[in-house]
């Protein structure tokens, strides 16, 4: 079977196994096309019914290309009765049209044309045809007329849905949760899926039935016994790699010969199964684990199309099982590294430390925030907030490269932020690939008891909001007295050319206050404004300014927006009171 790519508007693509499946033995042609008409598969017989390669007609407008009225004349396109199908969502059939072959001959042809649907929106058309000529049997009773073309449209949907589902999560019981409905009873009436596990075990990890099922069925969930290559069960068959098989109720009266295949006749007397066909679930790197689907109708076993249909979704399933593992799999090697990398905080008699980190709420769970806090030779407190772009783990590996290039240069000479940030900027260009960065250098200068002074310089970063210690009972004023913003020691951020400007704010800071350095993913949302989001925490940095220091930063973690798709890292430091 050959066949077009998948094209804008929402069609499936049209997978050649499946079709191949579907198609074997059929002697009429086969066109799909997309809404609009234009061709995007076309069956062997197509190709000798029309005399055009498959690949020649891909893209093409079907109606343009092919349709032609008595004598070869063009039919005007609102006249034609085919492309209606699409228009109206009904399937339809002609008993005597004609096709252009591509010598420029005319073929009479009887067509049958049924829409591929979804959510009650059209896809596409399945289009069967047969010459009239060479046929005594009209297409309608060789392929069961509209019913097979519907039956078609029927599973290139439920194909294009599945993989829609099992595309749109990475967490494997949600993808699972979510496929029991479009499999049964559309295609079974329960369906079992087993998965390999990290060490080589076999779970069964889901058993999906029709609605309002004894949930006492669905115990059958939970481990089951390993499916060692001796094992000469279906399940064990597949499982190894075996092509998928049909079980009809002969082979599951006989008495099982191993564990695995013990649990499984159970499972299948349990339900009532007179039809079961197990299919692997597949990947590029390996067999996930497999499915088992159940039919309890008498008379109704599974059919070999039925039975490449699920291997198909088996291996869409295989397919997705894998992504999410693997993702899984960097997601935890990057948040170890992400809190590797987010050192302990120094604490001292005087100033207090407090952080928190909150991954982005999709992707790797990782990304390039940091903070960063450590005294300096002559006792002083250096701090950082810092954002490199990105949210994966090559975000998170440049940021390690920053930061531990910003200590090694703040330590070695004792100068002042601004100075140290400009090294740093002309350091990054020659000794890392971070292609561009901000942050805040900060330092809590002062004898132990007080008076303290902040020196800072900001790289492109969003400023330091300084909150006054909380006021007491009889204190008043709006919201968001108490607390401003750091707004001196601006300059650009880094990897943009260097700024030879660079210069430090200078601020005292009074005692009791609190100051918090922050990144983007708390004030900013996609879309949003961004002073409303900064005015948003400066009003809440002056509400909590009496908790502790650790219940200020959970309530201003709390506050991240909900449409936020940064990681957010946040630095607070807390000075005693008078």
């Amino acid at each position: 079977m050959a066949g077009g790519s998948e094209r804008s508007g929402g069609t499936p693509g049209v997978d050649p196994r499946l079709l191949g499946s579907v198609f074997t033995g059929l002697s009429a042609g086969l066109l799909v096309l997309d809404p609009g008409g234009r061709i995007l598969a076309a069956n062997p017989r197509a190709e000798e019914l029309l005399g055009r390669r498959a690949a020649a007609m891909a893209g093409e407008d079907a109606h343009e290309l092919l349709h032609r009225g008595p004598g070869g004349t063009e039919i005007p396109r609102e006249l034609c009765v085919l492309l209606a199908v699409a228009e109206h969502g009904r399937p339809a059939w002609g008993e005597s049209d004609t096709f252009l072959t591509g010598d420029g001959k005319v073929l009479p042809v009887r067509w049958s044309a049924a829409p591929v649907t979804r959510d009650g929106r059209v896809l596409g058309l399945a289009v069967l045809f047969a010459d009239i000529a060479g046929s005594s049997a009209p297409v309608g009773r060789e392929a069961g007329r509209v019913d097979l073309l519907e039956d078609l449209a029927e599973r290139l949907t439920l194909v294009g849905e599945v993989t829609e589902v099992l595309s749109e999560t990475l967490d494997i019981e949600e993808a699972l949760d979510r496929l029991g409905p479009l499999l049964v009873p559309q295609l079974a009436d329960w369906v079992a899926v087993d998965l390999r596990t990290a060490e080589g075990d076999v779970r069964r990890v889901a058993v999906l039935g029709p609605k309002g099922r004894a949930t006492a069925l669905e115990a059958w969930r939970g481990p089951l016994p390993p499916p060692t290559s001796e094992f000469r069960s279906a399940l064990a068959r597949v499982l190894h790699g075996a092509e998928p098989v049909v079980i009809d109720a002969r082979e599951m009266a006989r008495l099982p010969d191993d564990p695995l295949a013990a649990v499984q006749a159970g499972f299948l007397r349990a339900l009532g199964a007179t039809s079961a066909a197990v299919v692997p679930l597949t990947s590029a790197r390996e067999i996930t684990g497999a499915m088992t689907a159940v039919r309890t109708v008498r008379d109704r076993p599974f059919t070999a199309r039925e039975l490449a249909l699920l291997a198909d979704i088996g291996h869409r399933a295989g397919v997705a099982i894998d992504n999410a593992r693997l993702f899984g799999e960097q997601r935890d090697i990057a948040t170890a590294m992400q809190h590797h990398l987010l050192t302990d905080l120094p604490q001292g008699r005087d100033l207090r430390l407090a952080a928190r980190y909150q991954p982005a709420p999709a992707g790797s769970r990782v990304g390039g925030d940091w903070y960063d806090a450590f005294l300096l030779k002559d006792g002083t407190t250096a701090l950082v907030i810092g954002d490199v772009i990105g949210h994966d783990l090559q975000a998170a590996a440049r940021m390690a490269q920053l930061r531990n290039i910003l200590r090694a240069l703040a330590w070695d000479r004792g100068e002042p932020p601004a100075a140290v940030v400009a090294r740093l900027d002309d350091a990054m260009a020659g000794l890392t690939d971070v292609p561009m960065a901000t942050m805040v250098l900060a330092y809590v200068e002062g004898p132990a008891g007080g008076p303290w002074l902040l020196r800072w310089t900001s790289a492109g970063h969003p400023p330091p909001l300084l909150v006054a210690a909380a006021a007491g009972p009889a204190g008043g004023g709006a919201p968001g007295d108490g607390a401003r913003y750091l707004e001196a020691g601006q300059g650009l951020l880094l990897g943009a050319g260097g700024d030879s400007g660079r210069r430090d704010g200078v601020e005292r800071l009074p005692p009791g206050s609190t100051l918090l350095l922050f990144t983007d993913g708390l004030v900013e949302v996609p879309g949003a404004d961004l002073g409303a989001g900064l005015e948003r925490l400066r009003e809440l940095g002056a509400g909590l300014a009496g908790r502790p220091l650790g219940k200020f930063c959970d309530g201003i973690l709390r506050s991240v927006p909900s449409g936020s798709t940064d990681d957010t890292a946040l630095l607070a430091l807390r000075l005693p009171s008078a």
